[in-house]
């Protein structure tokens, strides 16, 4: 649970508290409060803030929070809103689980970001003090981004710079390119299980979803041909290295096959190229882009996941008309990402510090990730891990057929771990009990303490 999940459901304790106590009655400091709730003092705060807020509540400097008269409690009335907004487009169960990091006192065992002892924090630290220091970071850049930085992320993609267009983070570039190369109500056709972002992305940019399977080898290209088939699809949303949350890696044969599918439907594929420094066993294959001249393969990738979840800095490389029409409608969106990020982000890739942080991140990912399948394999003896990732930060994990995911999520939350839920990976029901661990934000001893506790509530 979030901070501000955690600090809501505090102030919806206290508001039932509330209802019954005595107007001026006197609240709990907010000390005593957070030895009873086990909370920060910040999330009590927020708490109290948001009851005052209400008008519950009225805090008096020097004296402490007190029961508001009644006169002056007011029940707000949102119900008009439910009328204008119409449907929601958005899975809020789903978006919730997204951005939901946990508390300090939580393991992260599914977080999809790196844990702050693995960051280059020294090295993003020097080089944004330099960075800051200079005129570029205080000027305007283009649109698309700056020059530099398009260049860095033109090679590993074999692009020209002028294909690129720098985005926030990895996340928006995924909402950007399916609003931009879909129209609302059409169809993206997508791999299950899935990284539920895209889904969350292809929901707000009003699109309808279609799953095919994947196994080990990506996705099944025989049954994507019969879906483009049926669904006149024009997208198709694919992560050939390192899948979030399976660890598939799309074969050559299929690779070859999703182009000349591509190509005979006039389709869009959106390549999600997130863990391309995340190989640890082996390098994430070349983007699938490079293999595609015509521009029917539209890259998508971030330095949120390798570098710092704080650096929110992405790209889009896309060629030809699609190109042009997305780095014409930037401006719609704003003006360009930050140009102090974008410094400090070309200044990351450019120094010798990067390769030295990969190589040191791929020993300690490595070693995580083996302490992980080690945990599941001796604790939970009725779980299965279907394959055992090459990169990437997740690890999938088969329960027993009884197993309620979302209970056993909600418990273990409770519980102090945070699990991913399988359901949220897939599109459609999922076809058995999956859970999604992670060994990116996680500790040798924080695995092995937080699969020991999943353990003994599947047990009970």
């Amino acid at each position: 649970m979030n901070n501000d999940n955690r600090s809501a459901a505090l102030a919806a304790e206290l508001r039932s508290r509330i209802v019954s106590a005595a107007p001026g009655s006197k609240l709990p400091g907010v000390r005593e409060l957070s030895r009873e709730f086990r909370a920060s003092a910040a999330t009590v705060s927020a708490a109290l803030a948001e009851l005052g807020a209400l008008g519950l509540v009225r805090a008096e400097p020097g004296r402490g929070t007190f029961v508001a008269e009644r006169a002056l409690r007011r029940d707000p009335d949102f119900a008009w809103q439910s009328q204008t907004l119409g449907r929601t487009r958005v899975d809020p169960d789903r978006a919730s689980r997204l951005g939901g990091h946990g508390s300090a006192d939580q393991i992260p065992l599914s977080w999809g970001y790196l844990a702050a002892e693995l960051l280059p924090a020294e090295e993003l630290q020097r080089i944004g003090a330099r960075a800051a220091r200079g005129s570029r970071a205080w000027q305007l850049t283009p649109p698309a981004g700056s020059p530099e930085l398009r260049r860095v992320f033109a090679a590993d993609y074999r692009a020209d710079p002028g294909d690129v267009l720098i985005v926030p983070g990895g996340q928006q570039g995924l909402v950007f390119a399916m609003r931009t190369l879909a129209e609302p109500g059409s169809t993206v056709i997508t791999e299950s299980p899935s990284y539920p972002g895209a889904i969350l992305a292809a929901q707000s940019a009003g699109l309808g979803l279609a799953a095919v399977p994947a196994d080990a080898d990506g996705i099944l290209v025989d049954r994507l041909a019969a879906e483009l088939e049926r669904t006149r699809a024009r997208v198709i949303y694919l992560q050939p290295g390192f899948a979030n949350p399976s660890g598939a890696v799309l074969s050559p044969e299929r690779r070859a096959r999703v182009l000349e599918l591509a190509a005979q439907h006039g389709a869009f594929v959106i390549e999600d190229d997130w863990a391309r420094h995340l190989g640890l066993d082996r390098s994430t294959p070349p983007p699938l882009f490079t293999e595609d001249p015509h521009g029917h393969v539209v890259a998508v990738t971030t330095l949120a996941k390798p570098a710092s979840p704080g650096l929110r800095i992405g790209a889009v490389i896309a060629r030809g008309p699609a190109g042009q029409r997305m780095r014409a409608s930037r401006t719609a969106d704003d003006l360009g990402v930050a140009p102090l990020l974008q410094e400090i982000a070309a200044g990351l890739l450019t120094s010798p510090a990067w390769p030295r942080h990969l190589k040191r991140l791929r020993g300690e990912l490595g070693a995580r990730r083996d302490a992980l399948v080690a945990a599941v394999r001796t604790t939970l003896p009725d779980a299965r891990i279907p394959r055992v990732p090459g990169g990437g930060l997740h690890l999938w994990v088969r329960l027993a057929e009884h197993v309620d995911t979302r209970e056993l999520a909600d418990r273990a939350g409770a519980g102090g771990v945070l699990v991913g839920d399988g359901r949220h990976f897939f599109v459609d029901e999922p076809p058995a009990p999956f859970i999604r661990l992670s060994y990116g934000a996680a500790t040798p001893a924080q695995i092995a303490e937080g699969v020991r506790r999943i353990g003994s509530l599947l047990a009970a």
